[in-house]
C-alpha cells in the first residue's frame, strides 16, 4: 500500500510540473514578409533596384545598338575589305552577338546579387526586431503565420514589432493591412 501511495504521489507531482510548464509557454505568431513589407529601408531598396535594373537595361541597350551599327558598317564596307580584314570583322560580329545573347541572363544574376546585397540588412533587422520582442515579451515559440495551417491559439505579435522599429501600421483598410488573425480553438 505504501509503494502505491508513492506512486500516486510522484504521478501527481509530474502532472502538477507538467501543467506548470504548460502554463509557461506563451505562443505568438507574425508574418514577417508584411514587417519587411511595411519598413521603409524596403521601399528604398526597392527604389535602388529599380534604378540599378534601368541602368543594366540601357547599357544593354548601348551595347545592342553598337553591334548593329557594326553590322551595318561591315555590310556597307565589306564589299572593299580584304578576306582577313573580312575574317576579323566577323570574328568581332559573333563575339559581341554572342555577349548580347547572353546579356538577359547576365542582368538576372547582376539584379540577383543586388536583391540580395539590400534585402540581406532589412531581413536582419526584421529577424531581430521579432527575437528582441519575442524576449521582451516573453514569447516561448513565434510562429510564421503563413506556414500554419492548424496551430494552437497564439497572438499576432506584428504591432508589437512594429512598435519596435518604430514603424506605423497600415489602416485595416489598407492593402498591405495585417490578414485575419488565425482562429482560436475553444
Amino acid at each position: 500500500m505504501k509503494k502505491f501511495f508513492t506512486v500516486v504521489l510522484f504521478a501527481s507531482g509530474l502532472m502538477m510540473v507538467a501543467a506548470h510548464a504548460q502554463a509557461q509557454t506563451k505562443i505568438g505568431y507574425i508574418s514577417s514578409q508584411e514587417v519587411i513589407g511595411i519598413m521603409p529601408e524596403t521601399r528604398k531598396a526597392d527604389s535602388s533596384l529599380t534604378d540599378y535594373r534601368n541602368a543594366l537595361l540601357a547599357s544593354a541597350q548601348e551595347k545592342q545598338t553598337a553591334f548593329y551599327a557594326a553590322y551595318e558598317k561591315f555590310i556597307k564596307d565589306s564589299t572593299t575589305m580584304s578576306d582577313a580584314v573580312k575574317t576579323v570583322k566577323r570574328t568581332e560580329l559573333n563575339r559581341l552577338s554572342t555577349e548580347l545573347g547572353g546579356e538577359e541572363e547576365r542582368i538576372q544574376n547582376l539584379l540577383q546579387q543586388k536583391r540580395d546585397e539590400l534585402i540581406m540588412p532589412i531581413n536582419k533587422k526584421a529577424f531581430d526586431a521579432i527575437q528582441a520582442v519575442a524576449k521582451e515579451s516573453g514569447y516561448t515559440y513565434v510562429f510564421e503565420k503563413e506556414a500554419l495551417l492548424v496551430a494552437p491559439p497564439a497572438e499576432d505579435i506584428l504591432p508589437l514589432v512594429a512598435k519596435k522599429l518604430n514603424i506605423k501600421l497600415p489602416a485595416a483598410g489598407a492593402g498591405n493591412a495585417p490578414a485575419a488573425a488565425p482562429a482560436k480553438k475553444p
